[in-house]
């Protein structure tokens, strides 16, 4: 349930006490879970109702949640139990033993038989324990204070436990203001209006008397708001000239939706700055809705922004030429086997790496998992099942275990950035690993999840938190935070085991779709309110949903009991069967398993061979046999881009097949390794610092880690099929360690020339000014400047055969974006300073519909859609310098200012919540970090502090790291920027890079000297935080490994912007990394101008290594300053 949702419950709990109606006021309480009534608990206590107290504490935690809540149930029956026998009431007494205390029995049994014993004794007295107990008031007095803080210490009360200040009558307030506004907007008012129903928007046109007929539904997102309902932000609607937006109104839009991400097992969305509107919340309509009627009204607060785009009326969308179609042909489908793999045992469930497109994950029938490099045939990786702790482990599993230990792997899949995967197994347990690009896995979480088998495992993005979904043969669907492992959400209301999940979320409404062997199919908001479908599937039996890629289209392919299988694609608006896809056999002999690609193609595994279909066709495309050799119905999966094809074979084998795009990249693959086994034969990796998002792995931070186990794996698409590693690393020999000595130093390349690099300058034909803020959209597919004079531009990359993905590239010239009126996107400035002097700001919401800015002046917020200000808040003096969205609520702010505070800012109530102060000069970089709930603040007097996010209080501050040779304290404005590891701090001043761990310890640290030695001007880390980009105030751009520091690549500035025009004295204000390409960044110039860069063909990676004699691996000796660029070791 969103924010908004969640506030009106709490106006309508208000409402029902105010109106005295106070057993619903409870029930509300209990079903809604949002607030616990200490109160109203204390007096069920009180008054000894205990079956009431259980009911109602049900309605926020469960016996089996965690200690905490097994501790209060225990207490409270226990309670029943000692006033029973206290009663001399042996019956009820032993009543309550077996109904309600067995239950503890599995964890304690030593506790359970003396409470047993009790029941021999004349008084319970008599035990030594309970010799001091009292009568019964004071014994429930007693009980209350430890109930209390049972209660205030479980983190499922968390935020429950205080009701929020607001005035009194407030949703009567609202109600009034609404009429009144309503009235003002009828053409001849009248001065008496008589309001008789709440059911229609008034008017004074018309009889009030009467009831009007509904307002027509949308088929899309349920009835749409009328002229009488506050707008949201943005609407296009005939009164937003009369009344304009408050600054409170900007809540709707914050929760915003997930990156897109591969397959349909992750929550997915259609890439794209504008995005069209899509059909989404009907097919989460609950049938029951009766027609017309208000069945979505309070849906969520991001439906306002869904139903805005519904209305009629002139658009003032950017004027843009729309994406051409799809253009693909059957040779697009992956038909030739190129590669045959022997996994040793029945693989049950496959999944490619979303960035490394060649790395395959598998799982097998006897728990297994392994991970294949397809290119080399190499297996990286092979774990064999085990719990990692048994003790944590419930009763019933161990039980399990003991009786049988067989395990099975029922489906395994990647995160949606790669760092993680996740794997359910056939009894009880999920577990979680960390994966690093040296292809490690690191032990992250192991999740005792269901009773019975785990049948499926997803990820999603819920409230910008990366969770894990699962269901199983325990009739339930669950969702886990990713990060701790603390479960989150239950869904109930399957009556068969749950077979599959599929999270998704369409114009910011996230749900998950999830099937039963019974047929059903549900939906399910993150809330606690049931399921909002409830249909049939065809066939009755094994279902599972996907979506295209683009996240648009829902396809769900099942078997029945029979063999009767079913290919459909559903249309979500009606909830309804769109399409069948015809061409299974009559009987298939097992479940079919089909995959989408491309959003385009389904292939589906039937009759011993591989069926496609177009997507807009139902009759089958063509069929393929692999060679042969293929189970009655093979399990399949496509990578990414759809140029490979993973299908399992007999005699445990799985068959890669692969179409001309495939075949080109294992090409490659092929090419490079057999280079590498004539040039290098025994290979030493360097294994890199940080292991992923989830947590620190961090290796030595001084000397690189030699390690023979692991071999380095880089993402390879289609687009970019240089992006491979130049060699293929073989097994490390411990006489490597033994000549490392000998090894010829590695040479950085010296990028001079505009032939050794793809740039490209972007069209800007406004007037120049400097360049002071410069992002990617998080879709990859637009850059966002903000100028010095506060003006916005925006570049966009469109879809074309060369750029089918319509992604940023310096291979494409963009087009600048122009709102029809040519009136720019422009900030509020300071009229008493210029907006050249001033501090600018810039935030992007994560579905890149909307940009938060600042120069100097008021904050502004724009819509990215039609380049208009939504709302203006918080004018100085003091004016905003930095902007950092709150990583668990996107309604809170952290707003850097010039006088040296940080305010956190509440955007829905429009109030500045608590001032942080700890700096002495302007803040210049502030950087959340969700795993160490801190935020870290640096500003322009070089000073580093860390705040706990929770209470706000300062927990460290310190100066940034001295370089050697240099005078303390040192000044001027301080970046920072928490690599993806969540642990890390990327520290830049003009002085410096350092990494910084959480107590703000330097690591490393490098500072300008020899080829690089004018002051740092900009630096950031690239997305996959193996490198940082390093901008220089003579042009020159400096690309380092995060693993020590080390320089890779120095590019001079006349190799991107040109001889002639290097000598301006241009440089880089500022250094943006694209969100997905690890190798690709952006230049805002001092001189206006916008840049973007890539490596050439010819060298795919930035600094990769060169051929060198002998064969032997290049390594950085630490005595070659000139060309290794080494980094200084701290002094603390």
């Amino acid at each position: 349930m969103s924010s908004l949702s969640r506030e009106l419950v709490f106006l309508i709990l208000q409402f029902l006490d105010e109106e005295k109606f106070k057993d619903t006021v409870h029930k509300l309480e209990h079903e809604s879970g949002f607030y616990f009534n200490m109160k109203y608990f204390d007096e069920l206590v009180q008054a000894g109702e205990w079956d009431e107290v259980e009911r109602y504490l049900c309605g926020f935690t469960k016996v089996e949640d965690n200690r905490y809540s097994m501790k209060i149930f225990f207490e409270i029956r226990k309670q029943k139990y000692l006033e029973a026998l206290d009663r001399n009431d042996r019956p009820k007494a032993v009543d309550i033993l077996v109904k309600d205390l067995k239950v503890f029995s599995s964890f304690n049994e030593d506790l359970f038989k003396e409470i047993t014993q009790l029941l021999a004794l004349d008084n319970f007295r008599q035990n030594e324990q309970l010799s001091k107990y009292g009568d019964t008031k004071s014994a429930r007095s007693i009980m209350l204070v430890e109930l209390k803080k049972l209660i205030e210490a479980n983190p499922l009360f968390r935020e429950k436990l205080a009701f929020p200040t607001f005035k009194a009558s407030r949703l009567r307030t609202l109600i009034n203001q609404s009429l009144n506004w309503q009235h003002q907007l009828c053409k001849n008012p009248r001065p008496n209006p008589d309001i008789k129903t709440l059911f229609i928007d008034h008017t004074c046109a018309s009889s009030n008397g009467a009831r009007a007929p509904p307002p027509a539904n949308s088929p899309l997102a349920g009835p749409v708001p009328k002229a009488g309902v506050f707008p949201p932000l943005g609407g296009h609607n005939p009164f937003q000239p009369i009344v304009s937006p408050s600054a409170s109104a900007i809540a709707g839009w914050m929760s915003s939706p997930n990156p897109s991400m591969p397959h349909a097992a992750v929550a997915s969305a259609p890439p794209g700055l504008v995005q069209s509107p899509g059909a989404a919340a009907a097919f989460l309509k609950h049938p029951r809705t009766p027609p017309g009627g208000p069945g979505l009204e309070y849906q969520m607060g991001d439906s306002e922004h869904l139903m805005k785009r519904m209305r009629t009326g002139q658009s003032d969308e950017v004027s843009f030429s729309g994406h051409p179609p799809h253009m693909y042909s059957t040779d697009d489908l992956p038909k030739a086997v190129v590669r045959i793999l022997n996994q040793g045992s029945n693989v049950m469930s496959m999944d490619f790496h979303p960035q490394q497109q060649t790395v395959l994950l598998v799982g097998t029938n006897v728990g297994d998992i392994s991970i294949w490099e397809v290119g080399s045939r190499e297996r990286l990786v092979h774990k064999t099942f085990k719990v990692w702790d048994l003790s944590a482990c419930s009763m019933p599993l161990q039980t399990n275990l003991v009786k049988d230990a067989t395990i099975s792997v029922n489906r395994c899949i990647w995160g949606p950035d790669g760092s993680i995967l996740g794997v359910a197994f056939s009894k009880h347990i999920v577990q979680i690993y960390a994966y690093n690009p040296a292809g490690e896995l690191r032990q992250h979480l192991e999740i005792d999840a269901h009773i019975g088998g785990v049948n499926d495992i997803a990820f999603s993005h819920p409230n910008k938190q990366l969770c894990i979904v699962t269901c199983g043969d325990d009739k339930t669907i669950k969702v886990w935070d990713a990060v701790s492992g603390r479960r989150q959400f239950i869904f109930e209301g399957h009556e068969a085991p749950v077979y599959s999940v599929c999270p998704h979320f369409k114009e910011n409404i996230q749900f998950i779709f999830s099937t039963a062997i019974d047929g059903k199919i549900k939906a399910w908001l993150y809330d606690c309110l049931g399921s909002r479908v409830d249909y049939d599937a065809p066939g009755h039996w094994c279902t599972t949903m996907a979506y295209s890629a683009d996240g648009t289209r829902l396809f769900s392919c099942g078997t029945s009991k029979e063999g009767e299988s079913h290919l459909v694609e559903w249309n979500e608006s009606e909830g309804a069967i769109k399409r069948t896809y015809s061409g299974f056999r009559k009987r298939s002999l097992g479940v079919v398993q089909f995959d989408t690609t491309r959003n385009r193609f389904l292939a589906a595994g039937d009759e011993f061979q591989i069926k496609f279909w177009d997507m807009d066709n139902n009759n089958i495309l063509t069929v393929i046999d692999a060679e042969g050799g293929l189970p009655a119905s093979p399990r399949l999966r496509f990578n990414k881009e759809g140029s490979l094809l993973a299908v399992t074979a007999n005699e445990n084998a799985i068959k890669v097949i692969a179409n001309s795009d495939g075949q080109r990249m294992l090409r490659m693959l092929e090419g490079r390794a057999f280079d590498s086994s004539r040039g290098f034969p025994e290979a030493v990796n360097i294994k890199p610092p940080f292991s992923g998002s989830l947590g620190p792995n961090v290796s030595n931070p001084i000397q690189p880690v030699l390690d023979h186990s692991e071999r380095m794996q880089t993402p390879l698409s289609i687009g970019n099929l240089a992006a491979a590693e130049s060699s293929k690393m073989a097994d490390t020999k411990p006489k490597i360690l033994e000549n490392a000595d000998k090894m010829i130093a590695w040479k950085f390349p010296d990028v001079t020339e505009s032939t050794q690099l793809r740039a490209i300058r972007l069209p800007d034909p406004l007037s120049a000014s400097k360049v002071v803020r410069l992002i990617y959209t998080n879709s990859g597919l637009a850059l966002l400047a903000l100028a010095s004079n506060a003006v916005h531009k925006l570049w966009k990359w469109q879809r074309s055969e060369r750029n089918p993905s319509g992604k940023s590239t310096a291979s494409i010239m963009p087009q600048l974006w122009q709102p029809s009126s040519g009136a720019p996107m422009s900030n509020d400035i300071n009229e008493a300073k210029p907006a050249e002097e001033s501090a600018a700001c810039i935030a992007l919401s994560k579905n890149d519909s909307y940009v938060m800015s600042a120069s100097g002046g008021k904050v502004s917020l724009f819509n990215m859609m039609t380049f208009k200000v939504m709302t203006t808040f918080m004018p100085p003096p003091p004016a905003a310098t930095y902007l950092a969205f709150h990583p668990q609520d996107n309604n809170v702010i952290a707003i850097g200012m010039d006088d040296s505070t940080i305010q956190i800012y509440n955007v829905r109530v429009d109030e500045v919540k608590i001032k942080l102060k700890g700096h002495q000069k302007p803040i210049t970089g502030l950087a959340f970090s969700q795993a160490l709930n801190v935020l870290v603040s640096s500003g322009s007097d070089a000073q580093l502090c860390v705040w706990n996010i929770d209470g706000w209080e300062k927990r460290i501050a310190r100066p940034i790291q001295t370089p050697s040779g240099q005078s303390a304290p040192l000044a001027g404005d301080t970046r920072v920027q928490f690599h993806n590891d969540q642990t890390h701090l990327l520290v830049v001043h003009e002085s410096q890079i350092g990494i910084y761990d959480s107590q703000l310890e330097c690591l490393r640290l490098w500072s300008p000297r020899d080829s690089l030695s004018a002051a740092i001007s900009s630096a950031i880390y690239s997305c996959d935080g193996l490198l940082i980009f390093v901008g220089f105030s003579d042009g020159a751009i400096g690309i380092f490994d995060v693993d020590g520091l080390r320089l890779r690549c120095r590019i001079a500035s006349s190799a991107y912007i040109g001889s002639s025009i290097s000598s301006s004295g241009a440089f880089p204000v500022v250094i943006a990394a694209h969100p997905t390409d690890s190798n690709q960044f952006a230049l805002g110039m001092s001189d206006g101008s916008v840049h973007v860069i890539e490596p050439s063909d010819g060298e795919p990676k930035w600094g990769g290594p060169v051929p060198q004699e002998n064969g032997s691996l290049p390594t950085i000796p630490s005595n070659s300053a000139l060309n290794s660029q080494p980094s200084e070791t701290p002094s603390r």
